[in-house]
């Protein structure tokens, strides 16, 4: 280091500082990054890579950006998810020797963005810190724009903190390493981009001066060191004042419902799964805000519905009044929408950023807060007159804004014409003298016009050379010698300057910067004195937001037809005529099909839904979420009457999605979903299961279809809709006292099949996959394949079917011989004889496409293995009859005599497939194991 420059000395030093930041390093016009910031940079910006020399042997690799700009530069490095420092120069270099004091002034990061277009106008920015301490989780989030602090704690769990993270969606992520390597482990790599910092140093003192010690005292020692933490690095980053912050709202998890990333993905709570947007999403559907900050209140507000029915009550009494007073309701839409977003405003102005137009938007705002309060103060409802009892509406803020700031001022605070006339006596003073020195300035052009007969001559001004006089070339003959002091020339013209012209500048332009100074100051100081202000007008802009949300949720249930759900703290939840919100909105054509739910304690709490696919059964249980989710933020619901419950979670597991970057599998992530299913579900939660036991085998996937569905019934005993293509399991509604078989109505019509959307009570017979693979536009040379299949496969289940009888009455006819005696059995025999027992044969072909389910594990049952004995004693009866297969074009061979059956019984290989028949559970038995079974049988006969 000691071989380089100074400058690059002082440079290298600072950039210890930021080591994992680009360093914005100022230099005259210019802000400059050297070494491997520039490398980068020059990639990640587009710009010029150069080169410079610094003492080293080789060139030190250098870009650059104008300071002017450098916001445009910064906001796409933030984007990228990079960190900025910004180090300015901290005297002038015309007053000082040697080299220019520099040092870093701010870290610009994703999480502490305070404008431009990373912050969207209705969301959140927040940056999430997380600590453990002593067995204890802590999560802390702060949106820095907004000035919103919130901190919770749990005992040890993982997946409660991956669960809160993406409800915040943080941008910027620091605390302990090992639970960022955790959470880098476990969220999508696809989505936002983090930045994650790990970060150990905290500083409780500051703490303790932004909030006081009564909220310092009231924190646990987890949430203490969490908040200590993210506030030691707010400040080690942004080195000033972080006045927006005058509050920590603790909350506790269990004082909301419980929704985890998988459950809110596919209910498609604030974006959709597809195109991860919001149209067509609820909180799209619910969005008729007026305000910024009333649409982030509603995000929150769905992203954590209530389990305190005081509270959701009060909402609900709220949305009512303004959902039947149509007027009242406009009036309110009316004041709430010339008002701006106080609370970024309010954070720009505590963080020293805020311009002169962001106070006249304040002052906007503020002049709209009377009149909504009034109307407030009228309305029929108590919660609305709650509020308008505190709200406060700052009057003597507009009216100091009012006084002091020039109603259409410029964007930048050092140009000037920010303050108004009369305001300040100085100030007018100032612009007095230099509106007479203006008006000196026309005069002396037209005297100057006179004299030298030259009708283009005129008096400029920039801020390089000044005043001057500018003569074009074909005039330069008139002018008289000697007076003019030639100071520019250009490609048609000469600029001159005359002393007293350059006398009288000397005065002008020490006015006007004496001005601008001076209109810097006071603005500074109003911003100041509305700094003192900040935790008003914070609160105002948390009680209009609430108004905002309350007006907008009345105008979508008033739009839509919703009704006031009844909430309750039993168990039941009934719903008549219930619609999926979002669905019924976004449909064109034809009018949404409304269906009714009964989960009921005393009767059916778990509906096992079958039918086709297309009918709507993923509609219809989401739309049963969903009716709770709205019901419980305080929302008009989508039905003719709904009676809800407080459900504490709810668990979905909809749709196939895999997670190969983690490598599991589309089964495995199911598995998954339902393991966090079991293990948290509690009897008041909701668990919805879309197609439960897909992607594994036929078997396998009903065995644990049907053990779910039990242990949801028999040990949770919470609420739950589970559909499925298995309509075996529909049998579970004869052993499980609270299951109900149910299903989508369908219409045949020939070949065509009509989608009723109805839900109706009893099983479904088919999934009609075939044709909905039609709709999708397969082939047709693939449809008729299938078609014939299927034609097969159910003939070969109805075969095994028939043969199924016949075991039976052989096990019938066996017991009447016993009750019957040795006659009786003497008779039997004889007519054995003349009758050989069914032997059924498969087609090859057909077994072919079976899947080898052969080695699935059945349950052995004694009756069954004895009526399978009582049919082998009647084989040995039997003659040379010829059995006809059903499967078609098979060689046909006579059953071997009597004698022939005693000598191949010798054989280990028979012994080993009389066995198997003995031991097969051909009740039990889907179509197509009994048909794999079968083949493998056969295939082991031929070999004899």
């Amino acid at each position: 280091m000691s071989n380089y420059t100074p400058m690059i000395q002082q440079y290298l030093s600072i950039k210890e500082q930021a080591k994992d930041a680009f360093l914005f390093f100022r230099l005259g016009d210019f802000y400059e990054m050297f070494f491997d910031d520039a490398i980068l940079a020059s990639k990640e910006l587009e710009i010029t890579l150069t080169g410079r020399e610094g003492g080293a042997t080789e060139k030190i690799p250098m870009c650059g950006v104008p300071y002017h700009s450098a916001e445009n530069y910064i906001q796409r490095l933030i984007e990228k998810g990079y960190k900025v420092a910004i180090c300015e120069q901290m005297e002038e270099a015309s007053a000082t020797k040697g080299m220019v004091r520099r040092d870093i002034v701010r870290v610009v990061t994703p999480g502490t963005v305070m404008e431009g277009k990373a912050l969207g106008d209705k969301s959140n920015n927040y940056m999430v810190c997380v600590t453990e301490t002593d067995g204890m989780l802590a999560l802390a989030a702060c949106d820095l724009s907004t000035g919103e602090l919130y901190v919770t704690s749990v005992p040890d769990s993982k997946e409660w903190l991956l669960d809160e993270i993406n409800i915040y969606e943080p941008s910027e992520m620091l605390g302990d390493g090992h639970l960022l390597d955790f959470v880098t482990s476990r969220l999508s790599p696809v989505g936002r981009r983090v930045v994650y910092t790990a970060w150990d140093k905290s500083k409780d003192d500051l703490v303790r001066d932004q909030f006081g010690e009564a909220a310092w005292a009231r924190l646990t020692e987890e949430r203490r060191q969490c908040v200590s933490r993210l506030i030691a690095y707010l400040n080690e980053t942004q080195k000033r004042s972080l006045g927006q912050l005058t509050q920590i709202s603790v909350y506790e998890p269990n004082h909301f419902m419980i929704l985890d990333p998988f459950t809110r993905r596919n209910l498609e709570l604030v974006e959709t799964v597809r195109e991860r947007s919001k149209k067509g999403s609820l909180l799209w559907l619910l969005d008729r805000t007026e305000t910024s900050m009333g649409a982030r209140l509603l995000r929150r507000w769905i992203d954590k519905p209530l389990l305190n029915s005081h509270m959701i009550e009060e909402r609900l009494e709220a949305v009512d009044r303004l959902y039947h007073q149509f007027i009242f309701r406009e009036d309110v839409r009316a004041q709430l929408k010339e008002i701006y977003d106080l609370e970024r405003l309010v954070g720009r102005i505590a963080f020293g950023s805020a311009n002169a137009r962001d106070l006249i938007a304040l002052k906007l705002s503020l002049a709209r807060i009377p009149g909504l309060r009034e109307l407030c103060a009228e309305s029929p409802s108590q919660t609305l007159r709650r509020i308008a009892q505190t709200l406060d509406s700052c009057t003597d803020l507009c009216a100091l804004i009012e006084e002091a700031v020039a109603d259409e001022p410029p964007i930048s605070v050092r140009d000037g014409g920010i303050i108004k006339e009369g305001y300040h006596q100085r100030l007018d003073e100032l612009r007095e003298a230099s509106v007479n020195g203006k008006r000196w300035i026309a005069e002396l052009e037209a005297k100057e016009r006179a004299a030298t007969g030259i009708r283009s001559l005129k008096i400029g001004y920039n801020k390089v050379f000044g005043y001057y006089i500018e003569v074009t070339k074909s005039n330069l003959a008139s002018l008289p010698e000697g007076r003019y002091e030639r100071k520019q020339t250009l490609a048609n013209a000469e600029r001159y300057i005359t002393p007293e012209l350059k006398e009288k500048e000397s005065l002008i332009l020490e006015a006007e910067d004496k001005m601008v100074d001076l209109e810097y100051t006071l603005f500074s100081e109003l911003r100041s004195k509305l700094n003192a202000e900040i935790p008003r007008l914070q609160k105002l802009a948390e009680q209009v937001a609430e108004i905002d949300v309350y007006q907008s949720m009345a105008s979508v249930s008033a739009e839509r037809g919703f009704v006031k759900p009844e909430l309750t703290t039993g168990y039941d939840f009934v719903v008549e005529q219930g619609r999926h919100p979002v669905v019924e909105a976004v449909m064109k054509d034809g009018s949404f099909i409304a269906n009714g739910t009964a989960l009921e304690e005393s009767d059916a709490h778990i509906l096992l839904i079958t039918g086709p696919n297309m009918a709507g059964k993923s509609t219809y249980m989401r739309q049963v979420a969903l009716i709770a989710i709205m019901a419980q933020i305080g929302c008009f619901v989508p039905a003719a009457r709904a009676k809800v419950p407080m459900l504490d979670r709810i668990f979905t597991r909809i749709g196939a999605a895999d997670d190969l970057i983690g490598g599991q599998s589309t089964f495995m992530v199911e598995m998954a979903d339902i393991q966090v299913m079991t293990d948290k579900a509690t009897p008041r939660s909701l668990i919805i299961i879309d197609e439960l036991g897909r992607g594994t085998s036929t078997s396998e996937g009903m065995a644990i279809a049907q053990a779910v569905i039990e242990f949801v019934h028999d040990i949770i005993g919470c609420k739950a809709l589970v559909s499925t293509h298995f309509h075996e399991l529909a049998h579970l509604e004869q052993s499980l006292s609270s299951l109900r078989n149910y299903s989508m109505a369908v219409q045949e019509s020939g070949d065509k099949v009509n989608f009723l959307r109805k839900l109706i009570q009893g099983a479904a017979s088919s999934s009609y996959g075939i044709y909905c693979a039609r709709l999708a536009g397969l082939p047709s040379n693939i449809i008729e394949r299938a078609n014939g299949l299927l034609h097969g496969f159910e003939q070969a289940a109805a075969q095994v079917t028939a043969g199924t009888e016949n075991v039976a009455g052989a096990k019938e006819a066996t017991a009447h011989r016993t009750r019957s005696g040795t006659g009786a059995a003497s008779s039997l025999n004889t007519e054995n004889r003349d009758n050989s027992p069914q032997m059924l044969r498969e087609q090859g072909a057909a077994a072919s496409q079976a899947q080898p389910l052969s080695q699935q594990a059945t349950l052995v049952k004694e009756d069954t293995v004895q009526a399978a004995e009582d049919s082998s004693v009647l084989e040995q009866g039997a003659t040379g009859v010829i059995q006809l297969s059903i499967f078609g074009e098979q060689e046909l061979a006579p059953v071997k005599s009597q004698s022939e059956s005693e000598t191949a019984e010798a054989n280990p290989v028979v012994r080993q497939i009389l066995r198997k028949v003995k031991n097969a559970d051909v009740m039990n038995m889907t179509p197509l194991q009994a048909m794999q079974l079968l083949n493998e049988l056969k295939n082991k006969a031929n070999g004899l």
